[in-house]
């Protein structure tokens, strides 16, 4: 299954580092580990609650950090 970013919104994390179970390819290939680790120490965006047991990520800000990570497509751990 492709993964795409809609044009506004909100995204879980599965459609952000992937889910192999669903099929789903990661668009930041990092663990669930080191993404949570980076939104610690700020490097990754923080996610916005929209309910008790329920966060997501807003579109714009996957987009900058994306764009942040230039044209080679590399995270840095």
């Amino acid at each position: 299954m492709a993964n795409t970013l809609p044009e506004t919104g909100f995204v879980r994390l599965r459609q952000i580092i992937g889910d192999p179970k669903r099929n789903i390819t990661p668009i930041i290939p990092v663990s669930r580990t080191t993404w949570f680790d980076g939104v610690k120490s700020g490097r990754f965006p923080a996610p916005v609650r929209l309910g008790p047991r329920c966060v997501a990520w807003n579109v714009e800000h996957i987009r900058a950090l994306l764009d942040s990570f230039g044209a080679t497509g590399e995270v840095r751990r």
